[in-house]
């Protein structure tokens, strides 16, 4: 199975995918955490526990998928590794990369944040297991799995308990799911993600994401890889000696490349003449 086939077909699943995160309304099926004298406490509206929630709900589904496609499914040994999925085709042996993400959205169907996985590590050393299941490079293809949704506000009373007769009366503190899969490359920005972070932004806009409009979809992979492989933060350009980061835009990375390009062609002859000369004695040797 080839990475589109791959990614076709995981795109065609995640239509099932509603049924198994939400009611008929719309509303988020978990409501709580129940304890063994049957007492339910409300979920917090803490994105990093609804993320967690959602990625344990859906690994199921994702097994079966794996299961009925003839792949095998590893999940990241610990927390914090990349990637949070790894599906393996029997027959050929390729591996693909899946990143669970998880974010809310706005009434203008921006979405809050997201971020594509580290610029840093495993990502520039691609030959390397720090930090993630297999190395970076043995991947055929990397992919960003994503829930969207709604927050609902003023849902949760954290200093109430309920009982399971209660369990109607429990709010939701999200709604109205929205998925997509794409290739990690298509929904990222030529932006690092909020705050102080070394990893890789997404597009804002929904739409976008669903549809895989990022910055690089058009320029392609190479470029993406290229981009951030080498991208320096302000404190990293610092570290190696450089008073500001040789780009931060698509902008200045072009101006920078095409510097680099008019040097070159302007010393074509040079490069040429050295390059036979090696020729030259590498024969004699």
């Amino acid at each position: 199975m080839d990475r589109e086939i791959f990614l076709q077909k995981l795109q065609q699943e995640v239509g099932y995918f509603n049924s198994i995160l939400s009611t008929e309304r719309g509303d988020w099926i978990v409501k709580g955490f129940i304890d063994i004298y049957k007492n339910i406490y409300t979920i917090t509206l803490d994105t990093k526990v609804v993320s967690k929630v959602i990625e344990i709900l859906l690994i199921p589904a994702f097994n079966k998928f794996a299961e009925k496609n003839n792949l095998k499914l590893e999940l990241a040994p610990q927390q914090n590794f990349y990637p949070d999925l790894t599906f393996i085709c029997k027959d050929s042996g390729e591996k693909y990369a899946v990143d669970i993400k998880s974010t809310m959205k706005d009434d203008e169907n921006k979405i809050k944040s997201m971020t594509l996985g580290a610029f840093t590590g495993y990502f520039r050393n691609r030959a390397s297991s720090k930090n993630t299941k297999y190395p970076y490079g043995d991947y055929s293809g990397h992919f960003v799995f994503g829930v969207v949704y709604t927050q609902i506000i003023d849902s949760v009373n954290e200093k109430e308990k309920y009982t399971i007769d209660e369990l109607g009366e429990i709010q939701s503190v999200i709604k109205d799911f929205v998925f997509f899969v794409q290739p990690k490359y298509k929904i990222a920005t030529d932006r690092p993600g909020s705050g102080n972070t070394k990893n890789i932004g997404s597009v804002a806009n929904l739409d976008d994401l669903i549809n895989g409009n990022g910055k690089f979809s058009t320029l392609g992979e190479d470029i993406f890889d290229d981009y951030w492989m080498f991208y320096l933060t302000k404190d990293m350009a610092k570290d190696v000696g450089l008073n500001e980061p040789p780009y931060n835009n698509l902008i200045t990375y072009f101006e920078y490349k095409k510097k680099g390009l008019e040097t070159l062609q302007a010393n074509e002859d040079l490069i040429n003449k050295m390059t036979q000369t090696d020729l030259e004695q590498d024969n004699a040797e």
